[in-house]
């Protein structure tokens, strides 16, 4: 444990030190983002554009980091415990890619239809059963969405031949 401690101050010192536009903590085995990096970065964390924290055990993200990397284009969230995304991602105005991929995300998350500049969602491996049709159709910059390995309940979704204006991945029933 004192190691991944380590493991995640020496990332981010380097972050800061280098003025890097990344913050990888993947692998680290975090339970949740550490406050106290807030304040080791509050002189980078505007120029943050993409994070990620692939592959840790975090089953919330809080609302101060979505309000923190405001700046952020990209969100590497894959491998995680998340159900639900906090309210405030609707603040990640910047906001390109999303990877929330391998998560326990049962409804898919609505707030992400707030952002206009995203364009690729990837929910792929999650226990999402529905998805809002309609309301992605009308996300201006959506180009793919990715709802591999969800227990769809595609039928009815599509019962009307709605046109898709964006790229749908989906699993062959």
């Amino acid at each position: 444990m004192a190691a991944d401690a380590a493991r995640v101050a020496r990332i981010v010192n380097e972050t800061v030190a280098e003025r890097n536009e990344h913050l990888d903590l993947s692998n680290c085995k975090l339970t949740s983002f550490p406050v106290a990096i807030f304040r080791m970065m509050e002189d980078v964390v505007g120029n943050i554009r993409f994070v990620s924290l692939q592959n840790n055990e975090l089953k919330y993200i809080a609302a101060d980091f979505m309000t923190n990397f405001s700046q952020l284009q990209e969100l590497n969230l894959e491998g995680n415990l998340l159900k639900q995304l906090p309210d405030e991602v609707k603040t990640l105005k910047h906001l390109k890619s999303i990877n929330l991929a391998r998560n326990k995300l049962s409804d898919f998350p609505h707030q992400l239809m707030e952002l206009a500049a995203l364009e690729t969602i990837n929910l792929e491996a999650n226990e999402i059963t529905e998805m809002p049709l309609e309301n992605l159709n009308s996300m201006p910059s959506l180009k793919l969405l990715n709802l591999k390995s969800n227990p769809l309940n595609i039928g009815s979704q599509f019962a009307g031949q709605m046109e898709i204006k964006f790229e749908l991945l989906v699993s062959a029933e």
